[in-house]
């Protein structure tokens, strides 16, 4: 099936909104997980002394389950929504103490600001919103150095339009119209394992490990990344 980028950015205060009230827990516990045994973080105890920078937060749930797994951890939150940013920060305002160590900044890849390295760059469901997933990889690698893990899930896409239309029914059937829209359009939007590869080769990141997970996912993570892009 051939791909169809969707909009980079979810910027209607209505579809962030809905993304924010929607039970993503589940699947945010599983991504934790995983992040959790990446080798940077493992055995990390409250996270002294480590960064972790979540790219494309969103509204910055997976931001803070980072930063109550390692509260001592400095945890950065980056997307280019607005929308998107403005709940994540009503979120961390609503309780500083837990979040002391939490910040939110917006920010459009590519952009020179990004620095590193920090201890582990992870993201949930960037990738596929990107129309060129370069500007992933080469992030990635700003913020990257030979301690640094690298974790990062995202959708891929479906063999045919009959496949597509199961996994919406499957895993957004009862959600509000607006979510099962945009799930529609993200799993036409996403990438095959062959096509991540290829990016990864491309950007000088081919070691690390792509896999495919449960009937809708890709995982692609990796430990001691080249360091920050070239001028």
């Amino acid at each position: 099936m051939e791909r169809i980028c969707e909009p980079e950015l979810m910027d209607e205060p209505l579809q962030a909104q809905a993304y924010a009230a929607a039970d993503f827990s589940s699947s945010d516990r599983a991504v934790l997980e995983r992040i959790a045994a990446l080798p940077a973080l493992l055995g990390s105890g409250d996270g002294t002394g480590l960064s972790v920078v979540d790219l494309g937060c969103g509204p910055g749930n997976i931001t803070f389950l980072l930063a109550r797994r390692w509260p001592e951890a400095r945890v950065l939150g980056i997307d280019g929504s607005a929308a998107m940013l403005a709940i994540a920060e009503r979120r961390r305002l609503a309780d500083p103490a837990a979040h002391r160590q939490v910040r939110f900044q917006r920010l459009v890849l590519p952009s020179p600001e990004l620095e590193g390295p920090c201890s582990a760059v992870v993201s949930n469901s960037l990738l596929h919103h990107l129309h060129d997933p370069a500007v992933l990889w080469g992030a990635v690698k700003q913020l990257s150095g030979p301690d640094t893990s690298l974790f990062v899930r995202d959708l891929r896409r479906p063999a045919n339009a009959a496949d597509l239309e199961a996994l919406v029914v499957r895993h957004a059937g009862a959600a509000p119209e607006v979510l099962r829209r945009d799930y529609s359009h993200s799993l036409r939007a996403a990438f095959t394992p062959a096509e991540v590869r290829e990016q990864l080769v491309v950007a000088g990141l081919g070691g690390l490990e792509v896999r495919e997970v449960d009937d809708r996912y890709l995982e692609i993570q990796g430990h001691g990344l080249p360091g920050r892009l070239a001028p």
